[in-house]
């Protein structure tokens, strides 16, 4: 899989719905983040849980990159 064959049409939604899932009371990204910003992001789950909750973000940006420079 390449991400020419991911549809913006479904990366969009997913990556906005992971990053503000659960969205009561705190998006776990926000969360994380303000863990990682205050140094006390050491837990393996919590790092687990960034990076989960980043990758469709991640993915995103790739495939933007990927199609502007093309």
């Amino acid at each position: 899989m390449t991400l020419d064959s991911i549809p913006y049409g479904a990366l969009v939604p997913v990556a906005i719905l992971m990053a503000l899932a659960p969205f009561y009371p705190v998006p776990h990204l926000v969360e994380k983040l303000g863990m990682l910003k205050n140094g006390t992001l050491v837990k393996p789950l919590d790092i687990f849980d960034l990076l989960w909750h980043l990758a469709p973000i991640l993915l995103l940006a790739a495939k933007l990159g990927k199609d502007y420079y093309k």
